[in-house]
Formats: C-alpha cells, structure tokens, sequence
C-alpha cells in the first residue's frame, strides 16, 4: 500500500532539471560499450591483460574521441563506492568540463519478488547507488527490476518497493528511472502502469529505442516506446540494434523511434550505447551522427 500523504508532499517538490536545446549538448555516451575497454569492478585478475581504463578517465576520453562532454557510467564500472574514489571521479569529470547525466545500475534482487527481504535488498540496493548519484553529482539513477524467482511480474509489490526507493531519490534530489530491458520484468507496459500506480515525480521511464524489438513483436515495441516516453523525463537510449538470446539482431526504424521521441515533447538526454557485434567506438559514432541529424 502507498504511504498516506507522500504523494502530497512530493507533488510540489518534484526535479526541475535545465535541459540543453542544442542537439550536440543533449548527446551522453553510454560506458556499457566500452566495458572490454573500462576495468570492471568484477574483473579477474589476468597479468596477461592489456590494462584497461579507469572509469574516472572515461569522460575525458569521450571528449576527446567524440566531441561529447556528457557520459552515462555502467554500475559494473565503479571501483570503488567509498567516497574518496566518488570524490575523485566527480573532480575529474568536472574539471574537464564534462558531466553525469545518468548512472545505469544492474542489481540482482527483484522489487516484486514474494520473498520480502528479497524486496528489502532491491530497495537497499537502489537506495545506495542514489547515494553514489548525489556524490558524483549525477541527477539520476536508472534502477533495474530483475526477474523474480518466486514470482510473474507483479505490479502492486513492485509500486510498493519503487514507491519507497523514490521516497529516497526525493530526499536526496535524485531523479529515479526504469528501462524497457528485460522482456519479462521490465517489459515497457509493465513498467509503465507501476509508474502510473507509484504516481510520483521521482520516478520515470528511461526508454530504450532497440530493447522490446527483441521479442520479436514490433508493433508492440513501438507502442511500449511510445508509451514510455509519455513518462520520460532525462534519459532514453539511442540504440540501432539489439541482439537476442540466440544472437539474432533486430533493428531499429530510427526515423520512426525519433519521431515517437519528438511527439512527446521529450526534452531529456539521449545516451549513446551501441549494442551489437562490431566495433564501438565506429557503433558510438554512427549513433551520435543519425542522433544528430533527428534531432534538428
């Protein structure tokens, strides 16, 4: 059950990011990409490896590479989360005139799992990496709803759980987003009538152009996208293409998913992140050249 009241509280006190009007300003680079190029905190050790770039150079890469001065880090690419490291991080990425826009988290635990101190760890964990977003001076976090394993997708339970890690994101001013990622779990309409039910400005959609297309039902995809982006706030994913479980890859009509972008009057951030065999940083390139030309 929602908590009497907060909705209340929140509805005057929602974000009120500045978003920029050029369509250069308004490109991120994903870091996910580049996760064969930038050391992982899971990483084993391999005295054979090529050393591989520390997360609080990505940014400085991706200017000089790209021209973008805005970057999106992958969850898997943070060290480190005590606060000497975030502090760090966030000096470089300023000091280079660059910015956060957004940190894309993976988690393991689902919110509408049965199992109840399953949900109390996916909201522990949510309310953490918040924590890491005010530190680095990321305006939002995009959270990930996993499978559960005791459970079908469950709209009541998982409102409950993001209802109370919104509650965290307001208190902190960090802006709390869901992907249309796992075909199950995070399917766009499911995602979509939680955040309808939780009914807070803390918590959003982060649409991504290429991940639906992967069931293989396109029509549906494009509505769920449509449909996402009715709750898009600072975020979506520009993606090409998306390859299934079986390595298959669906493309995206870009003109049409720009056209769905456009219509809704989203003014947000559009991430780069290439997802598919080939190479990334002539993937990234594409993304950023088709981006721009939409965008104008």
């Amino acid at each position: 059950m929602l908590r009497p009241g907060f909705k209340t509280a929140i509805a005057s006190a929602g974000p009120n990011l500045q978003f920029p009007s050029a369509p250069r300003d308004r490109i991120a680079i994903a870091s996910y990409p580049f996760r064969d190029a930038i050391a992982g905190a899971h990483d084993k050790p391999n005295p054979a490896n090529i050393p591989k770039m520390d997360l609080k150079n990505f940014a400085i890469f991706v200017k000089s590479k790209f021209n973008i001065n805005k970057i999106e880090p992958w969850s898997e690419h943070f060290l480190s989360l005590d606060a000497k490291y975030l502090n760090e991080l966030r000096s470089i990425v300023e000091k280079n005139g660059c910015a956060i826009v957004n940190i894309a988290v993976d988690g393991e635990n689902s919110p509408y799992a049965l199992d109840k101190a399953e949900r109390e760890k996916a909201i522990a964990f949510s309310k953490q990496w918040i924590d890491v977003a005010a530190i680095v001076g990321a305006p939002s976090v995009r959270t990930s709803m996993p499978p559960a394993k005791d459970s079908k997708p469950d709209v009541d339970r998982a409102a409950d759980t993001l209802l109370r890690v919104a509650e965290h994101g307001a208190a902190k001013n960090i802006l709390v987003n869901l992907e249309n990622d796992n075909p199950v779990s995070e399917d766009p309409f499911f995602i979509v009538s939680i955040i309808e039910k939780v009914n807070s400005p803390w918590l959003h959609t982060n649409p991504d152009f290429a991940n639906t297309l992967t069931t293989g039902k396109t029509e549906h995809a494009y509505k769920g996208i449509e449909a996402m982006f009715k709750h898009a706030y600072s975020i979506c994913h520009v993606k090409a293409m998306e390859a299934d479980e079986k390595g298959q890859l669906f493309h995206t009509d870009m003109a049409r998913a720009f056209g769905i972008l456009k219509a809704s009057g989203y003014k947000g951030y559009c991430s780069m992140e290439f997802d598919s065999p080939g190479d990334p940083y002539q993937g990234t390139s594409d993304l950023i050249d088709q981006t721009l030309k939409f965008l104008s």
